[in-house]
């Protein structure tokens, strides 16, 4: 039984008499520890119906180029494969999926899709719920406890929404039950788009090439329990130590895989629970308060993306000091390619371009200089996201989102008022070089280039 908390109808249409249950999948791209999964399959059981799995593939979703595309399409191929163990068909088309939904839900009683949090995935459910003949019913997998339970408002800080998410942990933390499918789909015969040859697919797509593939990271919700196994495993006790320093390598790498739902939340932190210590209490801050602070904010900022969702102390500290002379200024021609002076921020966005993930302590530091180099900062507001949504593997991603607007003061605190930054918090390679030998960080980023 899923949690009432988790659950959403998004409109007012009832069970129609229909062929199948639809689950319409966007957010949650996996086969096991999915919600709005184990709902359909519970809700077609009822109905004595198949469950069907639908996924609208489209060529243009915003910044995607064939670095998002391969990583997306391994772990379809892969979610393909595992609903087919179940008895269930998996139905992927080459089409806007607002408008695939309507297409393929002609013959549904009722339609469950899970809940992404892009402003996109949002639009798209909310076209689907007025074109839809029968129930549109959202399942919340993308966090731990749902975000509506949470809070309704935009929260100041981690400090605010931590005592909110921890008075539900219990009630959210439990494991998911596994249906039994009682009457499977694999005889239906629907049209689809073949994904199995995944070079074959994107040229079909034409997706931006642009900026190619990274080989560090396979996409997958096998790869990713094997990455998670082994830093439960290696680091999971260091991470309170070692979690600021990128020459450790003693972060999970969990992130894009969150990003496209390849792996749960839930799981992750039922897994990490199961051991004790510093380690684990930082990780766990990290996957749900931080995370889900970062969701909050998504899903009550329109402008999220943007300078104009600062709060307004950010705006007018940062516009009391809009004139202030800045020591160096950039292009973001030259950002891109990382042709600054300091070759500490070159290293991170070399680090971004060439492995499609930065690491999170030098992601503060990349940010906080780039308000500095550039002199209109609305402008470097949106260059952090164009770079952080082109390269990033989790690109346009609340968890980056949230990360760009900390820079500028949001979540945050005011400082001690000093020029360009206002009261905003600064930065500088000092606190690099503090905290870790940011030279040999320079050289562990050259090395990679060459290869």
């Amino acid at each position: 039984m899923i949690n009432a908390g988790r659950v959403k109808i998004l409109n007012s249409e009832g069970v129609r008499e229909g062929s199948y249950v639809l689950y319409w999948m966007q957010a949650s791209q996996r086969a096991e520890y999915n919600h709005a999964l184990e709902y359909a399959i519970d809700a077609a059981n009822e109905l004595n119906q198949p469950v069907v799995v639908y996924f609208g593939l489209t060529a243009h979703y915003a910044h995607a180029n064939a670095r998002h595309y391969q990583f997306m399409l391994e772990g379809l191929v892969e979610t393909k494969t595992a609903l087919e163990k179940r008895g269930i068909r998996m139905v992927i088309r080459r089409e806007s999926p607002e408008i695939g939904v309507g297409n393929i839900a002609r013959d549904a009683s009722l339609v469950v899709t899970d809940c992404g949090y892009a402003k996109i995935q949002r639009q798209w459910r909310a076209i689907a719920a007025e074109i839809l003949g029968c129930p549109l019913v959202q399942v919340e997998s993308g966090v731990v406890v749902p975000t509506e339970v949470v809070s309704r408002k935009r929260e100041y800080s981690a400090a605010t929404i931590r005592p909110k998410i921890h008075r539900e942990l219990k009630k959210y933390l439990v494991p998911i039950k596994k249906n039994r499918v009682k009457k499977g789909s694999m005889d239906l015969r629907l049209p689809f788009f073949d994904i199995d040859d995944i070079d074959r697919a994107l040229r079909i797509l034409k997706v931006d090439s642009s900026v190619a593939p990274v080989s560090n990271f396979k996409g997958g919700t096998d790869e990713a329990k094997k990455r998670l196994r082994s830093f439960i495993k290696l680091k999971l006790k260091h991470y309170h130590e070692w979690k600021n320093d990128p020459l450790v390598d003693g972060l999970s790498n969990m992130s894009p895989y969150l990003h496209f739902g390849q792996i749960s939340p839930l799981y992750i932190a039922l897994e990490v629970r199961k051991r004790r210590g510093k380690g684990r209490d930082a990780y766990l801050e990290e996957l749900i308060v931080r995370r889900e602070l970062a969701i909050n904010f998504c899903l009550h900022e329109r402008h999220h993306d943007s300078f104009a969702g600062l709060p307004e102390w950010c705006r007018a500290t940062l516009a009391k000091h809009r004139k202030n002379k800045r020591p160096y200024v950039y292009s973001v021609k030259q950002l891109e390619k990382g042709l600054t002076h300091d070759s500490y921020w070159n290293a991170a966005q070399r680090e971004m371009v060439i492995t499609g993930k930065m690491h999170g302590y030098m992601r503060m530091y990349w940010g906080k200089k780039i308000m500095e180099w550039v002199k209109n900062l609305k402008k470097a507001y949106d260059i952090m996201v164009y770079l952080n949504d082109k390269y990033e593997l989790d690109g346009c991603d609340p968890n980056g989102y949230a990360g760009i607007a900390w820079c500028f003061g949001n979540h945050d605190r005011p400082w001690a008022e000093r020029k360009v930054f206002g009261t905003v918090r600064y930065m500088n390679d000092k606190e690099l070089r503090r905290k870790f030998d940011a030279e040999a960080y320079v050289r562990k980023i050259e090395r990679l280039k060459g290869r």
